[in-house]
């Protein structure tokens, strides 16, 4: 949450403390967004086991919380601006910049709802979890748009080429799953084909032709 530059009143180690978790929590969400959204449980690859690719996404998700309360807890500490309880959780009730940390806290609200159902998931049912679990989607582009608008760097280079490359990243995981849809659809390649199944979708194929 934004913070501008330190005078000898403010705490200037609060205002680093909530850029820096700012930042390393927006490339977190990314990175857990961008294996969900590709479908991480379905990639395939030869040089990394599938649960090496599960336990990045884990660990990502549970730093991305970690870093988001040091930045929670940061901003609010930070006596420069006013943001109080209240502002960090209902969105749109902050007297300072109101889109822009309203933004933040709907983003956080998402994230808290997909933590909780994922602590109830037992009792809830997978399906309640699966569909509150997509809310993780919905609040990356949302604190993207708080990193934009209330972060003290946004418009800086090394901010602008993050945000193309956290951009970029979700952008790439969203045709790797889409194509991953349409080679299912598609069915397996003729070489993964029995001879007697090759033969039944030729004559399929020429079966048009001959009537």
């Amino acid at each position: 949450m934004p913070v501008i530059a330190a005078t000898g009143s403010s705490p200037i180690a609060f205002w680093y403390l909530s850029r820096g978790t700012g930042v390393v929590t927006l490339v977190l969400l990314t990175l857990t967004v961008a294996l969900g959204v590709a479908n991480f449980k379905r990639l395939k690859t030869r040089r990394i086991p599938r649960f090496v690719i599960d336990g990045v996404h884990r660990n990502a998700a549970l730093l991305a919380v970690v870093f988001l309360g040091i930045h929670v807890i940061s901003s609010l500490a930070d006596s420069f601006v006013s943001i109080g309880l209240v502002d960090v959780f209902v969105p749109f009730a902050s007297s300072y910049s109101p889109l822009w940390i309203g933004l933040g806290a709907l983003s956080l609200d998402l994230l808290l709802a997909v933590i909780v159902t994922s602590l109830l998931r037992r009792r809830i049912g997978h399906r309640i979890w699966r569909a509150t679990h997509w809310l993780a989607y919905a609040s990356w582009p949302i604190a993207l748009a708080h990193s934009l608008g209330a972060g003290t760097d946004a418009g800086t280079g090394w901010m602008t080429a993050l945000v193309v490359i956290c951009v970029g990243t979700v952008a790439i995981s969203v045709v790797a799953r889409l194509g991953g849809r349409r080679r299912e659809q598609a069915g397996p390649p003729p070489a993964a084909l029995t001879p007697r199944e090759r033969r039944q979708r030729a004559a399929a194929a020429l079966k048009p032709i001959m009537n």
